[in-house]
C-alpha cells in the first residue's frame, strides 16, 4: 500500500463522510477537503493521532475562488484554505483544504494546535480577510494598521496606478499618529508582573544588528528579557499579487528580490513548480547548470552571513575578508549569467544561455582557492572564544520545537536530525551527487553557525563534480511553451516567428491545474504552491519563505536572555527580511 492509499484510509475510517473529497494535483501530494467544522478536529488527527504524525505545520494560505474558471471535482465556495502539513517521519505531506463562503468568512483557529499558526493566519486575516476565531491576536501584519481593505482579494488594485492619488489631510495624519502609538496589552503583553513594572525598549526598526527594516518590541526586567513582540512588514511589497499580474516568464525577475542574497536559488523552486504544471522535462545539462549556480549562490549567502554574524559579536576584520571572496563569487556568476546579485537566469525549462566558453576555468580557480580561506575563517570565528563564549548554550531550542515552529534549514539540522530536501527528495540531479549534509546537537547559535560552516564545504563539493561531469546537450527543453524558438528558426517560416513573438510578449498559457515544489535553499525550505486557470497570468501564487517561519520563534527562544543575547540569536537564524515580508 503507497503512503498516499494509507493516508486516505486511516482518515476515512477515523471521519467517514466528514473526507469531502479528494482532488488530483500536477505535484501528487495527497489533497484532500474536509468541512469546515471538521477541519480542526482533522488536523490534530494528523498531527497527534496517525501513526507516523504529520508534526509539522509547513504552510497555512488562502485562495480567492470567486473568478476561477476551472475547479472539476472541488466543492464550491468563495474563499479556500489550504493547510499544508509535512511529515519528517513519513518523508510525506498531506494538503487539507477547507471550503469558505461569505464576503466574511471564518474558520476556527489552529494555534492551539501549532503556535506556528499565529503568523500564518494573522497573514490570511491581513491579506484575505479571513477571520479566525479563537486566535490570541488576530490583528494585521504586514499591512500597516490603518490599512483599507484586502491586498490579496482579486477586487483589490494590483498596481498604484489602479488607485487615487496619495493624500494626508490633517485628520488623517492625526489617526496615524494614534495608531502608531504602543499601547502593550495591544501586542498581548503585560505590563509588569506582581512586584515589577516592565521597561519596554524598541529594537529597531534602524538597528543595525536587526540587519533591515525590522521592530522587536522588549519587555524588559532589569536587563532580562521577559518578553518580545515582532513587528514586520516594513519590506513588504506585495509579491505575491505581483505575480497575478505578470505573465508566467515575466515574473521570474521578481523571484529574485524576495531572499535577495539567494539569487537563482529563488528562481528554482518557482520554475520547477511551473514546469511540473506544463509537463516539461528538463535536459540533463540544464539541471547540472542550475545545481551548480545555485551552490554557489548558497556560498554567497552564507558568506554575508558568517561575516556579518562575526561583526554583530565583535569581529571587525571576518567581514571584508568575508565580502572580498563573495565578489570572487561574483565575478564567476557574472561571466556566466551577465548578472551579479539579480541575475534572473533560470528559466521555464532549462537556463536563460548555454555556459560561456572557458566558464571552467574561473570556477577550477576558486574551487583549488576557497578551502584555505575556510580553515583560516575557522581560526578567526568559530575557534575563538569570545565568539564561542557568545554563542554557546544561547538561543537553544529542542527538535521537537524546531518541528512545531516550523523550522527548516541548517536551523533544523543543528537539532541532530538528518533532514535535506536535496537528499529527502531529490530534484535537479542532487541525487548524482555525493555529499554530506552536516549537523549539529545542541541546536544553539553555535550549532547553527557550525553546520552553515560545513555547508560551504559540501557546496564547493558539489560545485566541483558539476565542474567534472557537466553533461553535453542542450541547456534547454524543446518544449512548446518554454523559452523561445532559437532566433535562426524564426526567419524560416511566419508559424515559427508568430510563436516566438507571443512567447516574448504575453508568455506561455499554462494549463488549468496545482503545482508545488520545495527546494533546500539557502535559509530553510522554499517552496512555491502555483494555480493556473489555463491563462498566461498565474491566478494564485504562495510563496513560503522559510524567514517567516523562523523568525517568529524568536520571541519564545530569547526570554530569559539579555540583549546582547538576542542580537547572537538574530544573527545565527540568518533571515533575510525580504524574505519574510514578500
Amino acid at each position: 500500500m503507497d503512503q498516499k492509499t494509507d493516508i486516505l484510509q486511516q482518515l476515512r475510517l477515523r471521519f467517514g463522510d466528514q473526507i469531502l473529497a479528494t482532488q488530483i494535483t500536477h505535484d501528487d501530494v495527497t489533497t484532500l477537503w474536509v468541512q469546515k467544522e471538521n477541519a480542526h478536529a482533522v488536523l490534530r488527527y494528523l498531527k497527534e493521532e496517525i501513526s507516523d504524525p504529520f508534526r509539522m505545520l509547513y504552510d497555512v494560505t488562502a485562495i480567492d475562488e470567486r473568478l476561477r474558471s476551472h475547479r472539476q471535482d472541488q466543492p464550491d465556495g468563495d474563499f479556500t484554505i489550504v493547510y499544508h502539513l509535512l511529515s519528517l517521519d513519513r518523508n510525506s505531506d498531506v494538503r487539507v483544504k477547507t471550503s469558505l463562503t461569505g464576503d466574511r468568512p471564518n474558520i476556527s483557529s489552529v494555534v492551539d494546535i501549532w503556535q506556528s499558526a499565529n503568523w500564518y493566519e494573522r497573514e490570511i486575516w491581513d491579506m484575505f480577510g479571513i477571520q479566525f476565531e479563537g486566535h490570541p491576536h488576530l490583528k494585521r501584519i504586514l499591512m500597516p494598521p490603518s490599512w483599507e481593505g484586502h491586498p490579496l482579494r482579486k477586487e483589490h488594485p494590483a498596481r498604484a496606478t489602479e488607485m487615487g492619488p496619495f493624500q494626508l489631510p490633517e485628520e488623517k495624519a492625526e489617526s496615524l499618529e494614534k495608531d502608531l502609538q504602543f499601547h502593550p496589552e495591544e501586542w498581548g503583553m503585560k505590563l509588569g508582573e506582581e512586584d515589577t513594572d516592565y521597561m519596554f525598549l524598541n529594537l529597531g526598526p534602524q538597528h543595525p544588528g536587526t540587519h533591515g527594516l525590522l521592530r522587536i518590541i522588549l519587555a524588559l526586567d532589569g536587563e532580562e528579557i521577559a518578553d518580545a513582540a515582532m513587528d514586520i512588514g516594513y519590506h513588504h511589497r506585495g509579491a505575491e499579487k505581483m505575480a497575478e499580474r505578470q505573465s508566467w516568464h515575466t515574473f521570474i525577475p521578481y523571484t529574485d528580490r524576495i531572499d535577495y542574497l539567494g539569487g537563482v536559488m529563488n528562481n528554482f523552486a518557482y520554475v520547477q513548480a511551473l514546469e511540473s504544471l506544463a509537463g516539461i522535462k528538463v535536459p540533463e545539462k540544464a539541471q547540472m547548470i542550475r545545481v551548480m549556480m545555485a551552490e554557489f549562490f548558497r556560498i554567497s549567502s552564507h558568506l554575508v552571513w558568517y561575516g556579518t554574524f562575526a561583526q554583530d559579536l565583535g569581529a571587525m576584520s571576518p567581514v571584508f575578508y568575508m565580502f572580498n571572496d563573495r565578489e570572487r563569487v561574483f565575478d564567476i556568476v557574472s561571466a556566466i549569467t551577465g548578472g551579479r546579485m539579480h541575475p534572473a537566469w533560470f528559466r521555464l525549462g532549462g537556463v536563460s544561455q548555454d555556459l560561456p566558453r572557458g566558464w571552467d576555468r574561473p570556477v577550477r580557480d576558486f574551487i583549488e582557492y576557497f578551502p584555505a580561506r575556510l580553515a583560516e575563517y575557522d581560526k578567526l570565528v568559530m575557534q575563538n572564544r569570545i565568539f564561542k563564549a557568545r554563542t554557546k548554550g544561547i538561543g537553544a531550542y529542542t527538535l521537537d520545537e524546531a518541528i512545531d515552529w516550523g523550522v527548516t534549514g541548517p536551523g533544523l539540522r543543528a537539532c541532530g536530525l538528518d533532514w535535506d530536501f536535496r537528499k529527502k527528495r531529490p530534484y535537479s540531479g542532487y541525487d548524482q551527487l555525493e555529499f554530506d549534509v552536516p549537523i549539529a546537537s545542541n541546536g544553539d547559535c553555535y550549532d547553527r553557525a557550525v553546520v552553515r560552516v560545513e555547508e560551504l564545504r559540501q557546496s564547493l563539493r558539489i560545485i566541483g563534480q558539476c565542474l567534472k561531469n557537466m553533461p553535453e546537450g542542450s541547456y534547454k527543453s524543446d518544449h512548446p511553451l518554454t523559452t523561445p524558438p532559437r532566433k535562426e528558426n524564426t526567419m524560416k517560416d511566419i508559424e515559427t516567428l508568430i510563436t516566438h513573438f507571443l512567447s516574448v510578449s504575453w508568455g506561455p498559457v499554462i494549463p488549468p491545474g496545482e503545482s508545488f515544489f520545495r527546494i533546500e535553499a539557502t535559509k530553510g525550505a522554499n517552496s512555491y504552491y502555483l494555480i493556473s486557470d489555463g491563462n498566461t497570468v498565474a491566478y494564485r501564487v504562495r510563496i513560503r519563505t522559510p524567514s517567516f517561519a523562523h523568525l517568529q520563534m524568536i520571541p519564545n527562544i530569547a526570554k530569559g536572555l539579555t540583549i546582547a543575547d538576542l542580537i547572537a540569536i538574530l544573527g545565527s537564524v540568518d533571515y533575510v527580511l525580504a524574505d519574510v515580508d514578500r
